[in-house]
């Protein structure tokens, strides 16, 4: 391969996402120095992260930079490499971009996680071996820290993170209830990964009125909530949280196109004396390899489940990254670039 294609920021998005905020680039392919290795990626992940990077406004990373290879999660393998530490032929998990093939220099390999079991699909690495399981059991783990007997609460319950939280805390002997967008998404969250229930919030056009319903799912209150939205999902949890209720705030998605997402009712904070917690998983390097071990042995178990919606070949990225933000994905959103 002389060449190969990357998909860079062409603009900053006003708004929505849209396909010309994207540009498909063919480029020669890059001659390594001493050090680097040189990956053939296999799968490219797409995650609601990415458009808070879009932006150029404050935020917990620096922005994406324009002209330059969109920033992701990949899997693939070594095929060239100039390191005493990789080997060509070796499977690694890296952040290599948009694009079949990435460049990775000595320092970007302190990213750089090497697969050493082939036995599960490369895929799952950009899962729920991943960023986005790591991100589930952190949040329930370290930040909710639920216990058995408790009620659990997770939005975006069919994507790659909720899905994960909530099999997590079935396993720890909670009561789950998820909150998914459409019939068909709530009943893979109650049939396929076992949440004892869930609430299609595209049913209840205001706060309040989900609030209603999700007291008659959750009849103890919630005691801890793992936020993916915000918005008019996050007030109604709010409203039937107990006291001292947790809340680990992973994502605002409602939020990411610039809108503001104020909270209707805050007293709820202190009336119900509630902890809200934002986190980002990569401030929590020291908990990722007690994750890793207990994900592991899940999905080997069949303990956890998994769902992935996959695009086919680089060029589909930018189409369904518009779909995941606009939740048309079930479960983890994956390119396949081989």
């Amino acid at each position: 391969m002389n060449t190969y294609q990357r998909i860079v920021l062409a603009s900053r998005p006003q708004g929505e996402v849209q396909p010309s905020n994207f540009r498909l680039e063919t480029v020669e392919r890059p001659v390594l120095q001493a050090g680097d290795i040189l990956v053939r990626n296999h799968f490219l992940s797409l995650d609601p992260y990415m458009r808070g990077r879009m932006s150029a406004g404050k935020s917990y990373a620096d922005p994406q930079p324009l002209d330059a290879p969109m920033i992701g999660g990949t899997v693939g393998e070594i095929i060239e490499s100039k390191s005493a530490q990789f080997k060509v032929g070796e499977f690694v998990q890296a952040y290599g971009g948009w694009q079949t093939l990435s460049l990775l220099t000595p320092e970007a390999q302190t990213l750089v996680t090497r697969i050493a079991d082939t036995t599960i699909p490369l895929s799952a690495y950009l899962g729920v071996l991943g960023m986005p399981g790591q991100t589930a059991w952190i949040g329930l783990t370290d930040i909710l820290k639920a216990r058995a007997g408790e009620t659990v609460v997770v939005s975006a319950a069919s994507g790659a993170v909720g899905s994960v939280v909530g099999q997590l805390a079935k396993l720890r002997g909670c009561r789950v209830v998820g909150i998914a967008g459409g019939a068909q998404k709530c009943r893979h969250v109650t049939e396929t990964l076992k949440f004892d229930a869930c609430l299609d919030y595209r049913q209840y056009p205001d706060y309040k009125r989900l609030a209603s319903a999700l007291a008659e799912l959750a009849p103890k209150g919630v005691d801890a909530y793992f936020d993916n939205v915000g918005g008019l999902i996050l007030d109604g949890v709010l409203e039937h949280m107990n006291a001292f209720g947790r809340v680990a705030v992973c994502g605002m998605i409602s939020g990411y196109n610039g809108e503001p997402i104020p909270m209707a009712n805050p007293l709820v904070i202190l009336r119900s004396r509630l902890s809200i917690t934002g986190f980002i998983v990569f401030e929590h390097r020291d908990r990722i390899p007690m994750a890793q071990a207990e994900l592991v042995s899940h999905v080997k178990s069949q303990r956890i489940v998994t769902a992935e919606t996959v695009a086919q070949a680089l060029e589909a990225a930018p189409e369904a990254f518009i779909g995941l933000l606009k939740g048309k994905n079930l479960g983890k959103q994956l390119v396949s670039l081989i």
